[in-house]
């Protein structure tokens, strides 16, 4: 896929309205709505969720990432929560994403790969045609406890540019990004946009000076 003229930025993790707003006044394209997971960093009840989803500005995209993983499970979250998007962070039942472009014709699908190794480019070429985007995390399903998101590793961005330019869909790149990092695996991955939880909080909570200078690094970052 050829590269974007400029990087979409997703802010995830939202806990509470001040971190939508701050989000949002640092130029987010995008915020993240956790709900329940087996692990990791940033889950909330479904009811906020959706309260938060509510509130959000109408230009800013909402993602609800979900472990969920039959059409229907996801169908039914979906539609009380009412997000633009809907991430699936785990591999879903086979036929899960074609069910789910009937149920919901209107709400955006990005399944989440995990970069555990070479073999992510495979699994990302057969996931995409059934996908509006893929997002490139670097958790790992198939520990007894899944990591599926929010683990603050990065994972080898080589393999995330080849799914980048095997995929004829755009692709985020999350994993262990923070300012100190991004403008590398920017040059290295070259992705349609970039997706920061963990790298731009302190103490759980996210941190405008962080979130500020990550924010700085992607727009001074080509993708030429």
């Amino acid at each position: 896929m050829e590269p974007t003229a400029r990087l979409r930025l997703k802010i995830c993790c939202m806990q509470d309205l001040g971190e939508i707003a701050l989000a949002v006044r640092h130029g987010a394209d995008a915020v993240g709505f956790v709900s329940a997971m087996p692990s990791g960093f940033g889950p909330i009840s479904d009811d906020l969720i959706a309260a938060l989803i509510s509130a959000a500005p109408p230009q800013v995209a909402t993602f609800l990432l979900t472990s969920r993983g039959s059409a229907d499970a996801i169908a039914d979250q979906v539609r009380r929560l009412r997000p633009t998007t809907v991430q699936i962070v785990d591999r879903p039942e086979a036929g899960c994403r074609a069910e789910l472009r009937r149920l919901l014709p209107d709400t955006r699908i990005v399944q989440v790969v995990h970069v555990t190794g070479p073999e992510a480019v495979a699994e990302a070429v057969a996931v995409a045609p059934e996908a509006d985007a893929i997002l490139l995390d670097s958790g790992n399903p198939a520990l007894r406890v899944k990591e599926l998101g929010g683990t603050g590793r990065t994972h080898d961005w080589a393999v995330s540019r080849k799914i980048r330019d095997a995929v004829g869909v755009p692709v985020w790149l999350a994993g262990g990004l923070n300012a100190d990092n991004v403008a590398g695996a920017i040059e290295a991955a070259r992705p349609f946009g970039v997706d920061v939880c963990t790298g731009v909080r302190t103490d759980g909570r996210l941190d405008e000076r962080k979130l500020a200078r990550f924010v700085a690094t992607v727009r001074d970052a080509s993708v030429e």
